[in-house]
């Protein structure tokens, strides 16, 4: 994700991603977010959403959790065109 986001950006596109918790060295880090914080995580992400013009779901494999599906929701809801990186 950051190769693409650096190419998308050296190309003039303002790249808008949410934080990602899940490399190998952040396993620690995720048993430490609390309930709080991850539903301020998922309310910045809805505003991000806000503020783009369209969704790129980056979902390896067709993979899609819980909270993925709710801001590819979200944003059907408000209109944003949705692509996916991996077939669903």
């Amino acid at each position: 994700m950051l190769v693409a986001n650096r190419g998308l950006t050296l190309a003039g596109v303002i790249v808008v991603a949410p934080a990602v918790f899940s490399c190998p060295e952040d396993r620690e880090t995720d048993a430490k977010i609390t309930d709080e914080q991850k539903a301020a995580l998922g309310a910045l992400h809805l505003r991000k959403i806000d503020l783009a013009d369209r969704v790129l779901v980056i979902n390896p494999g067709g993979y899609i959790g819980e909270s993925t599906s709710r801001e590819i929701a979200y944003a059907h809801a408000t209109g944003k065109p949705v692509s996916f990186s991996d077939p669903v």
